[in-house]
């Protein structure tokens, strides 16, 4: 597999397969392609009969600082609709094998929702975990407002979702978001090792295992990411999402003026 936007690492028969998110200037910001091609290296390997566990990486300055705002400064809700930009994370949640993150640094955004989207994740002394999008004028729109609120609890996603804030690797993981932190040198490597220690199990167990796990904690998941997405279209109906992305951009303070109620 030749990719553009990340490296994916696999030898031969061996039973664990790591992927890196490559584009370290921009702090492995998710764009389009990123993300097609993630989805793509990722079903290659679920329907790999060697691999059986999957790590999925950035570098230690970043796992993934967010969504690519340039892709997204001047769009329109409905070309929003039409990007389909959804299409690739659905694939990603249909991966049958277990997929662990191992994170460091900044985990903002997509980056978090990625970071959601897996089943086990490693975590780095310096990870910084955030949903910081209501700084842009927009809201999550890849499974933040769902998965943080099934994994945290409603009174702490609604405080990091309407404030922005980053949490810390300590609070993350006394929150249960984190199965385990470590030094920074140590993060990928301490994930290679819970992964080969899985791939000691039954294929056909994990999948089946992480297909219950995954059942008990999605009900009623799909409904609550189309409403979502629904949401997150809407945002680019008015003036703060231009002014928002444009700020951030343009590394200034945004100003946000416009009314929730006429």
């Amino acid at each position: 597999m030749d990719f553009k936007h990340i490296v994916v690492e696999h030898q031969g028969t061996e039973a664990v397969a790591l992927i890196r998110l490559n584009r370290p200037k921009q702090l492995n910001a998710l764009n389009l392609e990123l993300m097609d091609e993630l989805a793509a290296a990722l079903h290659e390997l679920d329907n790999n009969a060697h691999v059986r566990v999957m790590v999925l990486t950035g570098n230690d300055q970043a796992f993934a600082a967010g969504a690519d705002v340039t892709e997204m400064v001047n769009a329109t809700a409905l070309e929003m609709d039409l990007q389909n930009r959804f299409a690739a994370w659905n694939r990603i949640s249909s991966v049958r094998k277990p997929i662990i993150a191992a994170v460091s640094g900044y985990v903002l955004g997509g980056g978090c929702e990625l970071m959601l989207s897996c089943d086990m994740v490693v975590a780095s002394e310096t990870v910084r975990i955030g949903q910081p999008e209501i700084k842009l004028g927009v809201m999550p729109g890849a499974g933040g407002t769902q998965r943080l609120t099934r994994a945290i609890g409603k009174a702490l996603a609604m405080e990091l979702i309407l404030t922005g804030r980053m949490m810390t690797a300590d609070e993350a993981l006394r929150l249960g978001l984190l199965n385990r932190v470590v030094p920074v040198e140590c993060y990928l490597d301490e994930a290679m090792r819970l992964a080969k220690q899985v791939a000691e199990f039954s294929p056909i167990a994990l999948m089946l295992a992480k297909q219950a796990v995954n059942h008990a904690f999605n009900s009623f998941l799909d409904e609550g990411l189309l409403f979502e997405r629904k949401n997150f279209s809407l945002c680019f109906t008015g003036p703060d999402q231009k002014e928002g992305m444009q700020a951030f951009l343009e590394k200034r303070p945004p100003r946000f003026n416009t009314p929730a109620t006429e």
